[in-house]
C-alpha cells in the first residue's frame, strides 16, 4: 500500500531518505552553528526590550512624582495667591477705614470753623445792627426834636436804651 501511495505520488525512496538526511544534517549545522547565535541574539533583543519597559516604567514614575510636586507647588501658588488677596483685601478695608476717618475729622473741623465764622459773622451783624439801630434812633430823634444834640451824648443815650431792649429779651 505504501508503494502504491508512493507510486501515485511518483517519490522515490531513496531521494527521500537523501532528503530527510540532508534536512537531518542541516537542522544539525543549524543547531551547532546558528542556533545558539540567534538565540542569543533573541535573547539580548528580550533583554533589550525588558530594560525598555523597565526604563519607561521608572520614566513614569519620575513623570508621576514630577506631576505630584508640580500639583503641591500649585496648591501651595494657589494658597499663597489667596493669603495675599486677603491681606490685600485687608489692607484696602484698612485704608477705606483710615480715608472715613479722615474724612469725619475734616468734616468737623469744617462744621467747627464753619460754626466760628457764622458766630463771627453773627456778632459782626449784631454790632453793626447795633449801629444802624443807633443812627437810625439818632435820625428820628433829630427829626423828631429837630434839635441835634451832640454825637457823644446821643450815643450814650442810645446804647442805654438799647441794652435795656437787650436785657428785657
Amino acid at each position: 500500500m505504501l508503494d502504491q501511495i508512493l507510486g501515485a505520488l511518483k517519490i522515490e525512496i531513496p531521494q527521500l531518505i537523501t532528503h530527510i538526511i540532508g534536512f537531518i544534517i542541516a537542522l544539525w549545522i543549524l543547531k551547532k552553528f546558528a542556533w545558539k547565535p540567534l538565540l542569543g541574539l533573541l535573547d539580548e533583543r528580550r533583554e533589550r526590550i525588558k530594560s525598555s519597559f523597565d526604563e519607561i516604567d521608572a520614566k513614569k514614575a519620575e513623570a508621576e512624582t514630577l506631576n505630584q510636586q508640580y500639583q503641591a507647588k500649585l496648591r501651595d501658588i494657589d494658597a499663597e495667591a489667596r493669603k495675599r488677596l486677603t491681606e490685600a483685601v485687608q489692607e484696602g478695608e484698612k485704608i477705606a477705614a483710615k480715608i472715613k476717618d479722615d474724612a469725619r475729622v475734616e468734616a468737623k473741623d469744617i462744621m467747627a470753623r464753619t460754626k466760628s465764622e457764622l458766630e463771627q459773622d453773627f456778632a459782626k451783624a449784631r454790632i453793626q445792627l447795633k449801629e444802624d439801630v443807633v443812627n437810625l434812633t439818632i435820625d428820628a430823634t433829630e427829626k423828631i426834636i429837630r434839635e441835634r444834640l451832640d454825637t457823644q451824648k446821643h450815643r450814650e443815650l442810645i446804647g442805654r436804651f438799647i441794652e435795656d431792649v437787650e436785657k428785657v429779651k
